[in-house]
């Protein structure tokens, strides 16, 4: 007879595994911020080539203090509402997405994206997963991360069928 611990706790696993996501779609999004001009993003050196801080359009947030993944999430996210002000979903996003996506994004200790990682991509609309990953090199450098060096900072993209778009971190909620 086997024991029954492994599947108590891979069934405890999932359980907290659902209640966190019931409970981070329950959230109220921030206020959000007005959104200066985009200005065209300078072409990223080759990060062999970084050295120092890299100089960023102006008004954008060049250091982020978060302390954890966690809380860096939102200045990622910030950042890549700021310079997508027109593509984002405004208000509560319909019952039926499009896509949904999870990536994982690694930035270095000066802001510049090194690595995208899905953890859920929308196979059945390669289109988004392709934009998807253009947004986020195309608002490299981030912040960057002074407090932890390099950080790995996982979100859920909601993307609506009109080409708009909602991060899971400042949602507005779902219908």
């Amino acid at each position: 007879m086997s024991d029954p611990s492994p599947r108590r706790f891979w069934l405890l696993a999932l359980l907290s595994a659902g209640v966190g996501a019931i409970v981070s779609a329950c959230k109220s999004a921030p206020e959000p911020a007005a959104p200066a001009a985009a200005a065209p993003l300078p072409p990223a050196p080759p990060p062999s080539a970084v050295i120092g801080p890299i100089a960023g359009p102006s008004g954008s947030a060049r250091n982020s203090a978060a302390s954890t993944p966690r809380l860096y999430r939102e200045s990622g996210a910030t950042h890549l509402y700021g310079l997508n002000a027109e593509r984002i979903y405004k208000g509560r996003m319909p019952p039926l997405l499009y896509a949904v996506g999870v990536i994982n994004v690694e930035i270095n200790q000066v802001g510049i994206v090194t690595k995208l990682d899905w953890m859920r991509a929308p196979r059945h609309a390669p289109e988004v997963i392709a934009e998807i990953e253009r947004t986020i090199k195309a608002a490299s450098p981030f912040p960057a991360p002074v407090r932890m060096g390099k950080v790995v900072y996982t979100d859920t993209w909601l993307w609506h069928k009109s080409g708009k778009f909602q991060l899971d971190t400042l949602t507005e909620g779902q219908n």
